[in-house]
Order: C-alpha cells, then sequence, then structure tokens
C-alpha cells in the first residue's frame, strides 16, 4: 500500500499529454502545490503539508516518472523536459480549479518550480525553492574534485542502457546511499518511510533516469534560451540551501539574483531533506514568502 500524507485525499489527476499524476490533497484557503524531490516522493511533505493545511489548500503530487505517477516512455527529451513536467503541474491544478497558486519545490520539484516560474508567470504567485541552483547554472558550478558530489548527474546523463542497468542492478544501495549522505538527522525519515522511497524509485528507475539524461540535455537549451533573451522570474521567489557556495565555491545567492529579482535566499543548518529535519523552519519561509 502507498505511504500517503495522513488527513490528506489521495486522488489521480491529469497532467499534459494525457499523463495522469497522484496527489495528496488537503486543507482550504489559497493553494499551494509542494513538488518533491529525489530519491522521493510526496510524502516527503508531510510535515510541512499539515502545517500549511490550516490556512491554504495544499496539493502535493507525486512528479511525472516518481511514486504513483504515470511513467511514461522516453521516447524523446520533451517526455522528461521540466517544461512538460512544469506543463503537468499546471494542467493537475486547474483540474482541481486554481488558475493561479503558489508553487514550492525541492531538489528535482525545485528544478521543475523553476521552469514553471519562467513559463507560466501569470499562473505561479509565488516561488519557493529548496537546495538547488538552476540547471544551467548546476552544470556550471560543478567542476574538479568537488564535482564528485553530484557524481549521479553524470552518471544518469549518459546515453540509455547502461545508466539504467547499474542502478537497476543495486537499487537499494544507489537510492538508499542519497539518503544516508545527504541527510543531517537520518532518524527524520522513519523506517517504513524510507522503505516506501526505496520501494517507489526501485520501480521508476528508467524514469527517473530519464528525468536525470533530460538535465544534461533539453533542460539546459531551455535555461540558456531564457539566459539570452533576459528571462528573469516575476514573481517574489525564497531560496532555502544548504551553504553550497561555500562548500563549491560560488555565490548562491548572486545565482539566484540573476534569475529572481524579489528574492529572498537563505541558508539552513539542516541537511538536504530539510522538508523532514526541519519542518517548522521550512513551513515558516514558505508562510512568509505566501506573506509577500
Amino acid at each position: 500500500m502507498t505511504l500517503t500524507i495522513p488527513g490528506f485525499d489521495h486522488v489521480r489527476l491529469p497532467g499534459a499529454d494525457d499523463v495522469e499524476l497522484a496527489a495528496a490533497v488537503g486543507g482550504s484557503g489559497s493553494p499551494v502545490v509542494l513538488l518533491h524531490g529525489f530519491p522521493q516522493t510526496h510524502l516527503m511533505w508531510r510535515h510541512v503539508a499539515e502545517r500549511l493545511a490550516d490556512e491554504h489548500t495544499v496539493i502535493c503530487p507525486d512528479l511525472r516518472g516518481y511514486g504513483a505517477s504515470d511513467k511514461p516512455t522516453a521516447t524523446d527529451p520533451d517526455v522528461y523536459a521540466k517544461r512538460t513536467m512544469a506543463a503537468d503541474v499546471v494542467t493537475l491544478a486547474a483540474a482541481l480549479g486554481h488558475e493561479r497558486f503558489a508553487l514550492v519545490g525541492h531538489d528535482r520539484g525545485a528544478l521543475v518550480a523553476f521552469r514553471a516560474g519562467l513559463d507560466h508567470p501569470e499562473t505561479i504567485t509565488h516561488l519557493g525553492i529548496l537546495d538547488i541552483v538552476p540547471t544551467l547554472d548546476m552544470w556550471n558550478v560543478l567542476h574538479g574534485a568537488s564535482a564528485a558530489v553530484g557524481y549521479h548527474l553524470f552518471l544518469m546523463a549518459q546515453p540509455p542502457g547502461l545508466p539504467e542497468a547499474m542502478i537497476a542492478g543495486s537499487a537499494d544501495a544507489f537510492f538508499g546511499s542519497f539518503l544516508d549522505a545527504w541527510a543531517n538527522d537520518p532518524t527524520a525519515t522513519p523506517e517504513d518511510v524510507r522503505a516506501e522511497y526505496l520501494r517507489a524509485s526501485a520501480a521508476a528507475v528508467t524514469s527517473i533516469v530519464a528525468d536525470y539524461r533530460a538535465s544534461a540535455d533539453i533542460d539546459v537549451m531551455h535555461d540558456q534560451a531564457d539566459l539570452d533573451a533576459g528571462s528573469q522570474l516575476a514573481m517574489p521567489v525564497t531560496v532555502v540551501q544548504q551553504d553550497w557556495g561555500a562548500q563549491l565555491g560560488y555565490d548562491a545567492a548572486g545565482v539566484w539574483k540573476a534569475w529572481a529579482p524579489d528574492l529572498d535566499h537563505r541558508l539552513t543548518s539542516a541537511g538536504h531533506f530539510m522538508a523532514e529535519e526541519a519542518p517548522d523552519e521550512i513551513a515558516a519561509a514558505i508562510q512568509g514568502l505566501l506573506a509577500r
């Protein structure tokens, strides 16, 4: 049985291109969509979603290719382009009657949220980003020995076949290694939740790799086109991240300021899985964003 957020309805809703997404929906009030990261599902938002649901309608989908959502075959790069995944989110929210909404993403979900903010400025009212820089900047800041922290990005960027076979052959060890290495507080992910993440990820190796592969190809092209055009995020933006700038040698706030003129950039002492490790801090950051 798929774990979901206690007290929320678990539904299936239309995304783009006849793809269906699974989502947990709860609360009432102005809508907020929360997008999960790797190697997780919507369940990572369980604590934050419950805190926000007192004042907001909270929508937590599994991204296409993840969790209980559809996993279409990557017949071309567009299938898992962040532009397509952003269209999923806009379509899903519209199916619930929300033509405008706030959007917050973590990790892979944050890349989708970033693309949604650029592609759908009339729809996204506020944008929250947890622990990433945009795809184009991500590749630019990974260099030398420090790039080893992102080895999986390079592995899953390879042509179809070998990455999928390597990961599927040791799925629990592969996905579990990130749950261990990226956590400051491993107890924040209890055993039943960890088991759900591993189960869901092992069942989605091909689509997860396709998502990452798109970020070494079509997503870079889309970001570069926006950079060349001078496109920026029109809505209030809050970014919360670990101090990757100090670790990898770049100005993280400066990177984000170039894309987001109305920026609140924050550093956290929590680990990568900050929505689980520090839900009060993350919920407060989101509530502050929504008040702008």
